[in-house]
């Protein structure tokens, strides 16, 4: 696999406090598999290696307003979730982008993401082109629902779409892992995050 940093974006879906944080209020939820795959430091080594090289950093946050209005009335799987346990609501710590990835300078920050696929209700697809980006590479929360979609929807989309199986986290192993397993060589290359920040380097990539 060729790829060029230059037309390269790591999408960091969801990196928010809610999710990676102690107090998050859906931390517990996922602190299981995070902790398994060491996914967070993980995400932070592969950012400073693909700034390093030249590649795009996309942060996609998912927020809402207080009451949530921009959902139905009555939400359901995991949205209801999310309204049930007030979780990424603008303004508040939860709703944050995480410390350890807080947006640098030059990075691009995604608005507008109300649900499951990134690409669905923001303009990312406007700004990946615009830039030339023609590979993306996803990591974030859950593996099996927002990567996965994002994911799908890249794939459809035309680009040339990387997971990084070890930057990904899930409310269980077993979803995890079957996500990975069986869904993600579907629509993307399957990559872990060290084998891909060699590969922006230049150097042979590792096995996933």
């Amino acid at each position: 696999m060729s790829i060029d940093p230059k037309r390269t974006a790591v999408v960091l879906i969801e990196y928010q406090n809610d999710f990676t944080s102690n107090g998050g209020v859906l931390h517990d939820a996922v602190r299981a598999v995070m902790d398994k795959t060491g996914m967070l430091e993980n995400t932070r080594k592969l950012v400073e290696a693909a700034r390093a090289a030249g590649a795009t950093i996309v942060h996609a946050p998912i927020t809402f307003v207080p009451g949530y209005g921009e959902l139905s009335q009555h939400p359901y799987g995991i949205l209801k979730g999310v309204v049930d346990s007030t979780a990424f609501v603008k303004g508040e710590w939860g709703a944050e982008i995480v410390d350890v990835l807080a947006p640098q300078q030059g990075d691009v920050i995604v608005e507008g993401k109300r649900g499951l696929d990134t690409f669905a209700t923001t303009n990312l697809d406007f700004i990946l082109r615009a830039r030339g980006i023609t590979t993306i590479a996803l990591g974030g929360f859950l593996t099996n629902c927002c990567v996965e979609s994002t994911m799908r929807s890249g794939y459809e989309k035309g680009y040339q779409v990387i997971t990084l199986s070890d930057c990904v986290a899930a409310t269980s192993d077993e979803e995890h892992e079957n996500a990975i397993r069986f869904d993600y060589p579907m629509f993307s290359e399957v990559m872990t995050s060290e084998g891909f920040a060699s590969e922006l380097q230049g150097a042979p990539v590792a096995s996933p």
